[in-house]
Protein backbone atom coordinates (compact mmCIF):
# COMPACT_ATOMS: atom_id res chain seq x y z
CA UNK A 1 0.00 0.00 0.00
CA UNK A 2 3.10 2.38 0.09
CA UNK A 3 2.60 2.77 -3.42
CA UNK A 4 -0.06 4.84 -3.76
CA UNK A 5 0.44 7.61 -6.06
CA UNK A 6 -1.61 10.72 -5.01
CA UNK A 7 -1.95 13.82 -7.50
CA UNK A 8 -2.51 16.46 -4.56
CA UNK A 9 -1.70 15.90 -0.97
CA UNK A 10 -3.45 18.10 1.53
CA UNK A 11 -2.31 18.41 5.20
CA UNK A 12 -5.31 18.64 7.43
CA UNK A 13 -3.63 17.56 10.39
CA UNK A 14 -4.47 19.42 13.96
CA UNK A 15 -7.68 20.30 12.80
CA UNK A 16 -11.12 19.04 14.13
CA UNK A 17 -14.30 18.72 12.07
CA UNK A 18 -15.24 20.15 10.36
CA UNK A 19 -12.36 21.59 9.43
CA UNK A 20 -10.88 18.51 6.92
CA UNK A 21 -14.03 18.03 4.81
CA UNK A 22 -13.85 21.69 4.20
CA UNK A 23 -10.61 22.06 3.22
CA UNK A 24 -11.18 18.38 1.38
CA UNK A 25 -14.14 20.40 -0.40
CA UNK A 26 -11.82 23.08 -1.63
CA UNK A 27 -9.05 21.07 -2.87
CA UNK A 28 -11.46 18.81 -4.61
CA UNK A 29 -12.20 21.34 -6.85
CA UNK A 30 -8.97 22.10 -7.88
CA UNK A 31 -8.90 18.34 -9.09
CA UNK A 32 -9.57 17.30 -12.21
CA UNK A 33 -11.39 14.25 -13.38
CA UNK A 34 -10.09 11.14 -12.04
CA UNK A 35 -6.89 12.70 -10.17
CA UNK A 36 -6.47 11.33 -6.68
CA UNK A 37 -6.55 13.21 -3.12
CA UNK A 38 -4.48 12.15 -0.43
CA UNK A 39 -5.58 14.03 3.10
CA UNK A 40 -3.48 13.53 6.12
CA UNK A 41 -5.56 14.17 9.03
CA UNK A 42 -4.92 13.59 13.02
CA UNK A 43 -8.86 13.66 13.60
CA UNK A 44 -9.36 10.17 14.37
CA UNK A 45 -13.21 10.95 13.10
CA UNK A 46 -12.16 12.01 9.83
CA UNK A 47 -12.27 8.72 8.37
CA UNK A 48 -15.99 8.02 9.30
CA UNK A 49 -16.64 11.53 7.55
CA UNK A 50 -14.49 11.37 4.70
CA UNK A 51 -16.23 8.20 3.80
CA UNK A 52 -19.52 9.72 4.05
CA UNK A 53 -18.55 13.14 2.46
CA UNK A 54 -16.93 11.56 -1.05
CA UNK A 55 -20.40 9.32 -1.06
CA UNK A 56 -22.66 12.20 -0.73
CA UNK A 57 -20.77 14.55 -3.40
CA UNK A 58 -20.32 11.60 -5.75
CA UNK A 59 -16.38 11.27 -5.64
CA UNK A 60 -14.91 8.10 -4.58
CA UNK A 61 -13.63 7.51 -1.03
CA UNK A 62 -10.66 4.23 -1.44
CA UNK A 63 -9.68 3.95 1.47
CA UNK A 64 -7.69 5.26 4.60
CA UNK A 65 -4.33 4.30 5.60
CA UNK A 66 -2.38 5.15 8.83
CA UNK A 67 1.30 5.93 9.32
CA UNK A 68 2.33 7.40 12.79
CA UNK A 69 -0.89 8.56 13.96
CA UNK A 70 -2.11 10.07 10.93
CA UNK A 71 -4.51 8.52 9.03
CA UNK A 72 -4.02 8.93 5.45
CA UNK A 73 -7.57 9.36 3.58
CA UNK A 74 -7.38 8.73 -0.30
CA UNK A 75 -10.52 10.51 -2.62
CA UNK A 76 -10.66 10.19 -6.10
CA UNK A 77 -12.74 12.98 -8.08
CA UNK A 78 -15.30 11.66 -10.50
CA UNK A 79 -16.10 12.60 -13.55
CA UNK A 80 -18.98 13.10 -15.89
CA UNK A 81 -17.55 10.46 -18.08
CA UNK A 82 -18.73 7.72 -15.28
CA UNK A 83 -22.41 7.99 -15.90
CA UNK A 84 -21.74 8.25 -19.99
CA UNK A 85 -24.35 5.78 -21.58
CA UNK A 86 -22.40 2.70 -22.31
CA UNK A 87 -21.68 1.86 -26.07
CA UNK A 88 -19.77 -1.10 -26.51
CA UNK A 89 -21.89 -4.00 -27.02
CA UNK A 90 -20.28 -7.18 -25.15
CA UNK A 91 -21.78 -6.80 -21.69
CA UNK A 92 -21.09 -8.70 -18.73
CA UNK A 93 -22.50 -8.58 -14.97
CA UNK A 94 -20.42 -9.80 -12.06
CA UNK A 95 -21.85 -12.53 -11.70
CA UNK A 96 -20.74 -13.94 -15.18
CA UNK A 97 -17.51 -12.80 -14.85
CA UNK A 98 -17.43 -14.58 -11.30
CA UNK A 99 -18.85 -17.78 -13.63
CA UNK A 100 -15.96 -17.67 -15.88
CA UNK A 101 -13.21 -17.13 -13.32
CA UNK A 102 -14.40 -20.50 -11.91
CA UNK A 103 -14.75 -22.64 -15.42
CA UNK A 104 -11.75 -20.98 -17.45
CA UNK A 105 -8.38 -20.17 -15.73
CA UNK A 106 -6.82 -18.86 -18.69
CA UNK A 107 -9.24 -15.57 -19.27
CA UNK A 108 -7.84 -12.34 -18.51
CA UNK A 109 -9.29 -9.48 -16.17
CA UNK A 110 -8.25 -6.30 -16.85
CA UNK A 111 -8.48 -3.72 -14.59
CA UNK A 112 -8.83 0.02 -15.95
CA UNK A 113 -9.22 1.56 -12.35
CA UNK A 114 -6.34 4.21 -11.33
CA UNK A 115 -3.24 2.71 -9.32
CA UNK A 116 -4.86 3.76 -5.60
CA UNK A 117 -8.38 2.46 -6.44
CA UNK A 118 -6.43 -0.98 -7.77
CA UNK A 119 -4.24 -0.99 -4.23
CA UNK A 120 -7.19 -0.54 -1.88
CA UNK A 121 -9.24 -3.40 -3.77
CA UNK A 122 -8.98 -6.01 -6.65
CA UNK A 123 -9.87 -9.00 -8.06
CA UNK A 124 -6.46 -11.16 -7.19
CA UNK A 125 -5.63 -12.17 -10.54
CA UNK A 126 -6.55 -8.84 -12.29
CA UNK A 127 -4.03 -6.95 -14.39
CA UNK A 128 -3.86 -3.47 -13.68
CA UNK A 129 -3.24 -0.78 -16.26
CA UNK A 130 -4.91 2.12 -15.52
CA UNK A 131 -7.05 3.51 -18.73
CA UNK A 132 -4.88 6.34 -19.45
CA UNK A 133 -1.89 3.81 -19.47
CA UNK A 134 -3.77 1.67 -21.79
CA UNK A 135 -2.89 2.48 -25.14
CA UNK A 136 0.85 2.95 -24.73
CA UNK A 137 0.91 -0.42 -22.69
CA UNK A 138 -1.17 -2.40 -25.23
CA UNK A 139 2.39 -4.52 -25.77
CA UNK A 140 1.54 -5.77 -22.56
CA UNK A 141 -1.75 -7.73 -23.75
CA UNK A 142 -2.56 -10.70 -26.29
CA UNK A 143 -5.27 -10.13 -29.18
CA UNK A 144 -5.90 -14.24 -28.66
CA UNK A 145 -6.64 -13.71 -25.06
CA UNK A 146 -10.43 -13.50 -23.73
CA UNK A 147 -10.59 -10.44 -21.54
CA UNK A 148 -12.94 -9.16 -19.11
CA UNK A 149 -12.54 -5.12 -18.35
CA UNK A 150 -13.16 -3.82 -14.94
CA UNK A 151 -13.70 -0.70 -13.27
CA UNK A 152 -15.64 0.70 -10.61
CA UNK A 153 -18.59 0.79 -12.20
CA UNK A 154 -18.22 -0.07 -16.18
CA UNK A 155 -17.95 3.40 -17.64
CA UNK A 156 -14.10 3.21 -17.56
CA UNK A 157 -13.95 -0.28 -19.05
CA UNK A 158 -16.65 0.64 -21.51
CA UNK A 159 -14.25 2.81 -22.91
CA UNK A 160 -11.25 0.70 -22.75
CA UNK A 161 -13.47 -2.03 -24.73
CA UNK A 162 -14.30 0.49 -27.43
CA UNK A 163 -10.10 1.36 -27.73
CA UNK A 164 -8.96 -2.45 -27.30
CA UNK A 165 -11.99 -3.46 -29.94
CA UNK A 166 -10.39 -0.47 -32.42
CA UNK A 167 -7.32 -1.93 -32.07
CA UNK A 168 -8.48 -5.51 -33.31
CA UNK A 169 -8.90 -6.70 -29.79
CA UNK A 170 -12.22 -9.48 -30.49
CA UNK A 171 -12.66 -11.24 -27.40
CA UNK A 172 -13.11 -8.50 -24.88
CA UNK A 173 -16.22 -8.12 -22.50
CA UNK A 174 -17.07 -5.34 -20.38
CA UNK A 175 -17.87 -5.90 -16.68
CA UNK A 176 -20.89 -3.88 -15.16
CA UNK A 177 -21.37 -3.23 -12.75
CA UNK A 178 -17.87 -4.01 -12.01
CA UNK A 179 -15.66 -3.49 -8.56
CA UNK A 180 -18.83 -0.51 -7.25
CA UNK A 181 -20.41 -4.25 -6.40
CA UNK A 182 -17.91 -6.79 -6.30
CA UNK A 183 -18.45 -9.11 -3.67
CA UNK A 184 -14.67 -9.96 -2.58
Amino acid sequence: MRNIKADIILDAKGLACPMPIVKTKKAMNNLESGQVLEVQATDKGSKADMKAWAQSSGHQYLGTVEEDDVLKHYLRKSSNDEAIERKYPNVVNNEELEKQLKEDESIVILDVREAAEYAFNHIPQAISIPLGELEKRLNELNKDDKMFIICRTGSRSDLACQKLAEKGFEKVFNVVPGMSEWKI
